[in-house]
């Protein structure tokens, strides 16, 4: 039924960034995630030797011992020339070509009605099953298999954003997307089942009501 609201399409202030910074690449990723410091040097070095452009969302305070980008190496973000952006916060935009995803399940069904792929690293609880299915079932994202280590990330970065299994994947989540749409819009299945969930509360109320009067 989730979501119920856009809250991946409302405006949010970029501070680290620009209009013109989101405009350039077509399609690009972004990762929000609460990590290591040795993770999220290792996700920096994937990203960067992946040669692909990239938006990745780091949250303050999201890297151990970091207030933010404290752990990057010196000169990290001049030496990728333009083809990065590492920000606090994004809101959803076309240049968006992958989600870097943790695959709690709001995340997931963000992803899905926005038509995009995902990179998908869980962390515990449902998000393995969420994960697994996604990447092994629907087949609309790959699953990072082997940790946090920079050459899986790059391969997989370059598999979802360059080769002929990313189309397919795209393929497949474009057309995820139109079937969850129709989910959500009036008499659509998640629609009625929100509807129906509305007039079964109000319904025990009418009947507590009618249980307390003399």
């Amino acid at each position: 039924m989730n979501p119920i609201v856009d809250f991946h399409e409302s405006p949010i202030e970029i501070e680290t960034s620009t209009p013109e910074n989101c405009e350039s690449p077509s399609k690009s990723e972004f990762s929000i995630a609460t990590l290591s410091e040795a993770e999220f040097l290792e996700v920096a070095w994937g990203l960067a030797n992946s040669n692909q452009p990239f938006l990745w969302v780091v949250r303050p305070r999201s890297v151990h011992g970091s207030e933010w980008l404290e752990a990057l190496p010196n000169r990290f973000l001049e030496n990728l020339n333009g083809r990065g952006n590492i920000v606090k916060e994004v809101l959803a935009h076309p240049c968006v070509g992958a989600f870097w995803t943790h695959n709690g399940w709001d995340s997931t069904m963000e992803s899905i009605c926005e038509g995009v792929p995902m990179i998908c690293m869980p962390c515990f609880t449902d998000q393995l099953v969420n994960a697994r299915y996604l990447s092994h079932v629907w087949k609309v994202g790959l699953q990072l298999e082997n940790g946090m280590e920079r050459g899986e990330i790059e391969k997989i970065i370059r598999k979802l954003m360059v080769e002929k299994e990313g189309e397919e994947i795209r393929d497949r989540v474009t057309k995820l997307k139109e079937k969850a749409n129709l989910c959500l819009k009036q008499d659509g299945s998640s629609y009625k089942s929100l509807d129906s969930l509305v007039s079964h509360i109000l319904s025990l109320e009418s009947f507590s009501f009618q249980a307390q009067r003399p």
